[in-house]
Order: C-alpha cells, then structure tokens, then sequence
C-alpha cells in the first residue's frame, strides 16, 4: 500500500502539512515523527490539510488525536492547536464515530496561508515492523482514552499488537 505524500510548509510559529493520499498504519510513525519534531521547534499552530487525504485508518487518526490531545487550542499560547482543513465526510464521520472530533478545529474552502512560508521536505524513518506495532498499539490506546466506546471496538486489536510487540521485543 502506497504511503501518502506529506508535504510541510512552516512560518513563524505556525506549520502546515498537507497529506495526499492514504494515510494509515504503516505511514504513522513518519507523521508521529514530523509532528513531535515540528512542536519541539516551536510550532504550535497547525494546520493539516487533508483536501487530498483519501482515507485515514484509526492507527494515523490514533497519532494525530494524541498529538491533538497535547496541543489542546486551550493550551496553547496562540490558542490555535491544530486545523483539520477539508477533510473528507469519510475522515469526518471516523473522527466523529471515535470520538476524536472534538480534539480538532476543522475547516473547509480554500487553504489561506500567510505570505512569509518555507517549504520542508520531510524524510521518512523507514519503520521497522516493530515501530509500527508500537505505534500502532500507541495510537489505539490513546483513541481508547479519549472514548470509553473505543475500549470494547479495539480491545481484540490493542490485544492483538501488545502480543505482537512482545514478540517483536523478545526476538529482537
């Protein structure tokens, strides 16, 4: 399965990252990657534009929810957090069914950027099997915090990532 394109524009404080694509599990870690190292830099608003994005699973929406859950707009110095921009009604309806909706602003129409932006190319890590497990199970448990109802949804599948991280963790 083709990864999605990420794109990232940054300004003062301020980052954009466009996904084309799909985005799911085995493009998780990248995204968790570029987020944490975007808001280690300074960046506290983002928005992440998904007018390309064809469809998201709940491992990427998992990464961007806990990302979201530590830029909450309300501690944020700008008060921003994070901007969903066109999301499509199927990425609408996961992030609504997951209880994750609230997490996020969500906008629609076109993209307005300020002037003074330059352009990132970021790099993928090539995840090993076991950074997607982990990331994986990451991304579930924290869908499963946000939404009690996600508890008994992901129980088979957190259960099923723990034993194959363990594996993954003992043979290694």
């Amino acid at each position: 399965m083709p990864s999605p394109k990420l794109s990232v524009l940054v300004g003062k404080n301020f980052a954009c990252v466009k996904i084309e694509g799909r985005a799911t599990f085995a493009s998780s870690p990248d995204f968790k990657t570029l987020l944490n190292e975007l808001g280690q830099k300074g960046f506290n608003h983002f928005i992440i534009d998904l007018t390309d994005c064809i469809l998201m699973d709940s491992t990427f929406l998992g990464v961007l929810a806990g990302f979201g859950m530590k830029l909450n707009p309300s501690k944020t110095p700008s008060g921003r957090g994070i901007e969903l921009h066109n999301p499509t009604d199927r990425v609408s309806d996961l992030l609504e069914n997951l209880g994750a909706g609230h997490l996020f602003n969500t906008t629609t129409g076109p993209l307005r950027l300020p002037d003074d932006l330059t352009t990132c190319t970021p790099e993928s890590i090539k995840p090993t099997h076991e950074q997607i497990a982990r990331t994986s199970l990451e991304a579930h448990l924290t869908l499963s915090d946000i939404n009690p109802e996600n508890q008994a949804r992901f129980k088979d599948v957190v259960q099923f990532l723990a034993e194959d991280l363990n594996s993954l963790e003992k043979s290694g």
